[in-house]
């Protein structure tokens, strides 16, 4: 697709003015962690950067992980998503099917053997030798061992695929387990139910900009995303005294209501960027609206924070 000047043009013909992608690129840089003069950098490469190939795989999900990129809070970033990259995989949104599809993953493969992106959504059944998840006659478990010791890096988006997720619950009967428990290798995690996919975006720029993948934390997650607690962030937290949580109240919005942390919210102990960048075009998010954080992007999730409503 074309980039540039055409890429401009062709989101005004949308209504979307340079105004609006320019606002777009403020608040990626922002969520990036990076100073406002990196703005304009971030639009050139958003706009002018060669497209890396990427192959998207799904294995045991839901495709939330998906859905949520595919609609994430600007309405036009989808397909802003694909200009800047080359989608030549993703069982969801591809025109092929059956023998074509798989053509289509083979041929990326081959021709772009260590140089694309793997992004993965879900986790892996490892039980019978994987018989408990096939994609064209092939197990996923087989899949994810040919697939990801070929490519440049392994994006593990969502909790299932970063850590096993709910498919990885006891009593896990399909054995389920993440993709670098199964192949051993290294991988960038983006975790959450579903993610927020503005940390995608995030770290596709951050290697269209520098030529590598963002800083990690201990768990694989971008810092700049997973770098802080929820609890840090919230404008309802509390703070310890005297051995029990005492609510902030110089926060206005604390002063609207209580922290959660009484009804099982997990903010202290789940790290993610959720009060900063929200949901649906920046608009909410689950304390905002009432509800506490249930840990979704830390490993362990389900069963080390349930039950959700009770205070650990």
């Amino acid at each position: 697709m074309t980039h540039g000047k055409g890429l401009e043009e062709r989101l005004e013909r949308q209504g979307i003015s340079r105004r609006d992608f320019m606002k777009f690129c403020t608040a990626l840089t922002a969520t990036m962690g990076l100073s406002s003069s990196f703005v304009t950098k971030v639009a050139h490469a958003l706009a002018n950067a060669p497209r890396p190939p990427v192959v998207w795989l799904a294995m045991a999900e839901c495709t939330g992980c998906a859905e949520s990129a595919l609609r994430i809070s600007y309405p036009w970033i989808d397909e802003l998503l694909l200009d800047i990259i080359s989608m030549d995989y993703h069982e969801t949104i591809m025109a092929p099917s059956g023998a074509a599809a798989e053509k289509s993953l083979h041929d990326c493969m081959t021709k772009n053997a260590g140089k694309f992106i793997l992004i993965v959504d879900g986790s892996i059944p490892t039980a019978q030798n994987g018989a408990y998840g096939t994609v064209g006659g092939k197990t996923m478990l087989q899949i994810i061992k040919e697939v990801v010791p070929k490519a440049l890096a392994t994006i593990c988006i969502g909790t299932c695929a970063s850590y096993g997720g709910l498919p990885a619950a006891a009593p896990n009967p399909t054995e389920a387990k993440s993709v670098s428990e199964v192949t051993g290798l290294k991988t960038l995690n983006i975790p959450g139910c579903p993610p927020n996919p503005i940390n995608l975006v995030g770290t596709i720029v951050n290697y269209l900009m520098f030529g590598k993948l963002p800083a990690l934390d201990d768990k694989g997650r971008p810092l700049f995303a997973y770098g802080k607690t929820i609890h840090d962030q919230c404008p309802r937290r509390a703070h310890f005294e005297n051995g029990e949580f005492v609510t902030d109240f110089n926060s206005e919005e604390a002063r609207k209501g209580f922290c959660l942390y009484q009804v099982g919210c997990k903010g202290p102990e789940t790290y993610n960027n959720c009060p900063e960048v929200k949901f649906n075009d920046g608009t909410s998010w689950p304390i905002q609206a009432g509800h506490p954080c249930i840990g979704c992007s830390e490993p362990g999730f389900w069963d080390k924070f349930t039950p959700f409503y009770k205070s650990s």
